[in-house]
């Protein structure tokens, strides 16, 4: 009998475990009713690594085993052996990589894939009994990395679709892709052959971008690709102008730059109304003038997807406001009298003027009103709480200056305050109300003091009995009187 001992190999089961199995397998005698089997450990064999083909169930007293390919025929013979005395002979199939140990197990060695398919155990008993048995070798190829070819390396977005295919293609093996190491699932979008080997994105997007990596796999390796990403063309988007800042002071200077989405990168020009300023991203005007005002465009140009946008700001240059000052058609004025005209003087054009009082915002009111422009205040009736400091302010976008002060000075006709006044006035108008009613009660009484003298007469007797302190009410009136 040949020897067992070979040197190691890569795969899933160790030279030492196979030998222990064999040994096991030695002492196993069952009955030969029992159907015998061949397992294949392991079952999915790498190439170049070794397999054992087990045999189970092994009749009673074996004479001879014989291992054949497919079928028991001696042109399909593999190797034969004699237990005793223990003899082995080789048949035509034999390739000096097997070894048949006592128990009929079959070990081969270095596999190719031509070693796959069906093994067939031919058990001669001492009886002459010849029960069989099968079992089937897999071999599978050790996968190499695999890589991701596409057919349109710059596809331009919204327009163009790309086919990413996972190379090299072969048969048994399992394909699978992934996005930004997320698995990918079929879509409207996402499309997958059959055998998921090919991915198809319809109208890429700059989002479509990956990183993608496509995995195979079979029985006895998984092998990834490395990271693939898309190169799409797109935009640019519309552009946008930075400051937004409009307004600008005589003398400033002016930096504006132009942004937008773009790949390739954007080509930038600036315009002026229709004159050419240049072509850069970022603008800059050094000492504005108030001939700078106007509208700024930015164009901006993608050679590779043929598109441009525009964006247009409004930029406006003004001069700083001059220092107002206040015209009063009076300034000493009684109370109650009026009108009074407060002007603001100013020569600078495109204002806004404001007025206060007292360091307050004035606010119109009924007998405070401001022209259309709001150059002139008229106070009528003037009161007292109108006196005090006026100042208006002019502003533009740019600047605002207040003027100096104007004090209006409101006085009482009386010397009096106007509180003093009103309290005069409040302490009149009660007397009047007091002596009104007086009156009023007086007339009632003597309107009544005819009766009130009959009744007095006719009761002479009973008023006799009276207190000499009881009052009459005639006498009463009397009294007024």
């Amino acid at each position: 009998m040949e020897s067992p001992s070979v040197p190691a190999h890569r795969g899933a089961l160790p030279w030492q475990g196979l030998l222990i199995t064999v040994s096991l397998l030695s002492f196993w005698n069952l009955p030969i009713t029992a159907q015998i089997t061949v397992k294949s450990v392991p079952p999915d064999v790498a190439e170049g690594n070794p397999v054992l083909l087990l045999v189970h169930n092994i009749p009673p007293k074996p004479a001879k085993y014989n291992w054949y390919r497919n079928d028991i025929n001696e042109s399909m013979s593999i190797i034969k052996f004699i237990v005793n005395p223990e003899n082995t002979t080789h048949g035509p199939l034999y390739s000096n990589r097997e070894t048949i140990y006592s128990n009929g197990s079959l070990l081969i060695q270095n596999l190719t894939k031509e070693d796959s398919g069906k093994y067939v155990i031919q058990v001669i008993t001492e009886n002459f009994e010849s029960p069989t048995g099968n079992g089937q070798v897999h071999v599978h190829a050790l996968l190499p990395q695999p890589n991701i070819t596409v057919n349109n390396s710059s596809p331009v977005e919204q327009k163009d679709s790309v086919v990413l295919m996972c190379e090299p293609e072969s048969s048994g093996t399992t394909y699978r892709w992934f996005n930004n190491t997320q698995p990918i699932q079929p879509s409207t979008r996402l499309q997958l052959s059959p055998d998921n080997r090919i991915l198809t994105v319809l109208n890429v997007t700059r989002n479509d971008r990956g990183p993608y990596v496509c995995e195979t796999s079979n029985p006895v390796s998984v092998q990834r690709s490395n990271p693939f990403y898309l190169t799409v063309l797109y935009g640019p988007d519309d552009p946008t102008i930075s400051p937004s800042k409009r307004d600008y002071l005589q003398g400033e200077n002016l930096s504006l730059s132009c942004l937008t989405a773009s790949y390739p990168p954007a080509e930038f020009s600036w315009f002026v109304g229709e004159k050419p300023l240049g072509f850069t991203q970022t603008l800059s005007i050094h000492n504005l003038s108030l001939n700078d005002s106007g509208s700024y465009s930015c164009l901006v140009n993608n050679s590779a997807t043929h598109l441009n946008r525009t964006t247009v700001i409004n930029i406006t240059v003004s001069k700083s406001v001059t220092l107002p000052s206040i015209r009063a058609s009076n300034t000493t004025v009684t109370e109650g009298a009026g009108p009074v005209v407060l002007t603001c003087l100013t020569n600078d054009t495109g204002i806004s003027i404001r007025w206060y009082l007292n360091d307050k915002d004035l606010q119109p009111a009924e007998r405070r009103k401001l022209s259309a422009d709001n150059r002139t205040l008229t106070l009528q009736p003037v009161w007292e709480a109108d006196g005090g400091d006026y100042q208006c302010e002019v502003s533009n976008p740019v600047s605002s200056r207040r003027s100096n002060q104007v004090r209006l000075k409101v006085t009482s006709t009386s010397g009096l305050s106007a509180g003093a006044i009103a309290g005069i006035v409040i302490g009149v108008l009660a007397g009047v109300a007091l002596i009104a009613a007086l009156v009023y009660f007086l007339y009632v009484r003597k309107t009544g003091g005819a009766n009130d003298q009959r009744h007095l007469t006719e009761n002479k007797l009973s008023a006799s009995n009276h207190s000499k302190y009881s009052i009459h009410p005639m006498t009463l009136s009397q009294c007024f009187l």
